[in-house]
């Protein structure tokens, strides 16, 4: 995290928060927005204050006594204009990721796609949040039924890999469903929400429904304490997920906290490479590795060890490593100057434990000011080093050879995170087993990112996730609504009397 200063450079626009339908200016201190690729300072971000959340909150609240009655396909009609506002400013947007995060623009592109899509599925609400019923369930005249209805307000806590993309995971579920909801966006990159702030503000929700608050752990530590925020989302780090687990169901939240991840790919000898290596080389090194579903460790087993090395260093040969909005670029920066200095301290830890450095490992200046680090790739590692066992989350992979599927599958579960793993093979048997056995949330079967489409949810397992319900599709619906159980009797239909 950034130090905190005091507001500075005066032709340096800090954003506002957006509460009640109207935009604010915080109080709090401030911190630089820094382009990874350049060092240059974009805009600054406040540190919102305990107050600034409660005005949020109470907005939010009041938003929701007439919110929650409002027709379901109503709801959903809101959705349909941010759609189309989404799309015709997707490049936009993208280009705002690109400059705050360093990916390249066909990255942010595909984040911003990622978003659309959920829009699209929670427009479906009227269908999604319907209940089931049962005439006599209960007994002769006495009928039953299950409805869904919101419980209030709810939050995000944004990290900075997917801007664009991760907010949306939760928040057209929670206002079509009928809650009201706040966002807080990694202070690091916060410009693409501002705007998708902008946006809403043009299609005219209804004041509170939707508000934006910006600011780092002590504005994030006000919204899980904050007594009527029902329920809060957060994907990031283990730690910090295990942290806003804790806090926030301590103070009787629902909470769905997604974690860090060390996604293990598994390569088989029948393995085609031709198709394999594009997608190991995406995997690992796709958003400079800066994302939970990156592939930072491949098994080669067996006779395909060789050549799959030699092979993955060919293709990360062909890396060009620079600023993202450059067409030609295929890998950016890592996110800061504190993320690039503890990945190289990753790297330079993996040599002292013994792993063999095949290539990269250095900090490389393609444009001045930028944090980038070439492609890494590690050979010979054992299970018990830092290298398989900590999240690096930056441009390296480890290749961990095993001698067969067993020993693989020993490998992922020898770990202590679970978000995803995958296997490249011809075989069935092998991608049946591996698919039955790996205790992982998300399984890719000659796939290298193993994303799941917005209709299905985004799973992890062990330190990869805490709660039960995950973003996206049904399960965001169930995590956002309570099912009221209503039974019904009628004495006038028990006894037969009739007008």
């Amino acid at each position: 995290m950034q130090t905190l200063e005091p507001q500075a450079d005066a032709g340096i626009k800090t954003i506002p928060n957006y509460i009640s339908g109207r935009w604010v200016q915080s109080q709090g201190e401030t911190i630089p927005v820094i382009n990874p690729a350049t060092g240059e300072n974009l805009s600054r971000v406040p540190v919102s204050t305990p107050q600034e959340v409660d005005a949020a909150v109470q907005a939010a609240q009041q938003a929701f006594e007439t919110w929650r009655d409002v027709p379901p396909i109503d709801r959903a009609r809101y959705m349909f204009k941010l759609r189309d506002l989404l799309v015709e400013h997707a490049h936009e947007l993208a280009r705002l990721v690109t400059l705050e995060h360093g990916k390249t623009l066909a990255d942010a592109q595909g984040s911003v796609q990622r978003a659309i899509e959920n829009v699209e599925v929670a427009s479906g609400i009227p269908s999604l949040m319907m209940g089931y019923g049962l005439r006599n369930g209960a007994g002769k005249n006495i009928d039953e039924e299950a409805v869904r209805r919101p419980l209030g307000v709810f939050a995000v806590v944004s990290p900075f890999n997917f801007p664009m993309m991760v907010p949306f995971w939760f928040m057209p579920y929670a206002v079509t469903t009928g809650n009201t909801f706040i966002v807080k966006p990694s202070e690091q990159v916060p410009g693409s929400m501002r705007r998708v702030f902008e946006l809403i503000d043009q299609i005219g929700f209804p004041p509170g429904v939707i508000n934006l608050v910006n600011g780092s752990k002590s504005t994030v530590d006000a919204l899980l304490d904050h007594p009527q925020i029902r329920g809060i989302s957060f994907v990031g780090s283990t730690p910090v997920a295990r942290y806003i687990y804790s806090r926030a169901a301590a103070n009787g939240k629902r909470v769905q906290a997604a974690g860090g991840a060390k996604n293990v790919m598994v390569v088989m000898p029948d393995a085609n490479l031709d198709a394999t290596i594009p997608n190991i080389i995406n995997s690992a090194f796709g958003s400079s590795g800066q994302r939970c579903l990156a592939g930072s460790i491949v098994v080669p087993v067996g006779p395909v060890h060789k050549e799959l090395r030699d092979r993955l260093v060919e293709a990360m040969s062909q890396i060009k490593v620079g600023n993202g909005l450059d067409e030609n670029v295929s890998m950016g920066p890592v996110i800061s100057q504190q993320a690039r200095d503890r990945i190289l301290q990753a790297i330079e830890n993996g040599q002292k434990e013994g792993a063999e450095l095949v290539t990269g490992g250095r900090a490389v200046q393609p444009v001045e000011g930028g944090y980038f680090i070439e492609p890494t790739l590690f050979d010979n590692v054992r299970p018990d080093m830092q290298l398989a066992q900590t999240e690096i989350f930056g441009p390296v992979l480890a290749m961990e050879p095993a001698d067969s599927l067993e020993q693989a599958i020993q490998i992922i579960a020898g770990s202590p995170f679970g978000n995803a793993a995958s296997i490249f093979t011809e075989h069935g048997g092998w991608a049946r087993e591996f698919q039955m056995r790996v205790d992982v949330g998300n399984v890719g079967i000659n796939i290298g990112v193993a994303a799941p489409m917005a209709y299905f949810p985004f799973g992890g397992a062990r330190n990869s996730f805490f709660g039960t319900q995950h973003g996206q599709g049904r399960d965001a619906v169930d995590f956002f609504t309570d099912r009221q159980v209503v039974i019904t009797r009628w004495f006038q239909g028990e006894t037969g009397s009739h007008w």
